[in-house]
């Protein structure tokens, strides 16, 4: 797979991606919520402080390690996906490191960038950002938020039954985490390898059991002499 695909695929999802996020938050304050299909798919603006799906490290010291790791990841990205390109891996494989490579890039912007470029978000006030304030950013770099909006609530209202284990009568809804098109390539890139691993990989696998039956046989020989 040439280099020039992936790479048009990179922008385009990158390029997707902040601008939907822009426009989430040049037009929602958070918390703001609107239907998109009934009630099971919405658009729903918060802003995510850590990690995909609102996993977190603590207090700013954290927030700016994990901004340090999403660059380094992506600085490691680049050299890993122009080295699977040169030795001709699967093309499925490579177009699922492009999806979490495109992902991570994502959100790295925000992190990195968008506490410098927007203004604060308020529900308090329904207050809506403006992009460029006068007064300048709400965060300094590499404290920026992740502009989440994607919500999937396909079950509400319901509660576990009694007899399930330390769940059991609680509420329970399903799909409860607010994510962004980052987190859903992130998402698909690793899911897709996961799924087919046995294709990807199809020749190293090969290899390894052609190479394990060769060193059977010569200990086979070894020990008939």
């Amino acid at each position: 797979m040439k280099g020039r695909k992936i790479f048009g695929l990179i922008c385009l999802i990158v390029i997707a991606d902040q601008a939907f996020k822009i426009y989430i938050k040049t037009h929602y304050h958070v918390g703001e919520s609107h239907a998109v299909l009934g009630e099971w798919f919405r658009l729903y603006f918060i802003e995510n402080e850590g990690m995909a799906y609102g996993w977190k490290l603590g207090g700013e010291w954290g927030k700016m390690l994990l901004t340090l790791f999403r660059l380094a990841a992506v600085i490691f990205g680049v050299f890993y996906i122009k080295n699977i390109i040169e030795k001709k891996l699967h093309p499925g494989f490579i177009i699922c490191v492009a999806l979490i490579f495109s992902g991570a890039l994502g959100n790295l912007i925000d992190s990195m960038f968008y506490g410098m470029i927007f203004e604060n978000s308020s529900m308090d006030t329904f207050n809506v950002a403006k992009i460029f304030p006068a007064g300048g950013g709400y965060a300094g770099f590499l404290h920026g938020n992740v502009v989440d909006m994607l919500y999937f609530p396909v079950i509400r209202n319901a509660t576990f039954p009694t007899w399930i284990p330390y769940w059991g009568g609680q509420d329970f809804e399903f799909f409860r985490p607010i994510f962004n098109l980052a987190d859903a390539s992130i998402s698909t890139g690793i899911i897709t390898i996961l799924l087919f691993q046995k294709c990807f990989f199809k020749q190293d696998i090969e290899k390894a059991n052609s190479t394990a039956e060769a060193k059977a046989v010569v200990n086979d020989e070894v020990q008939v002499l």
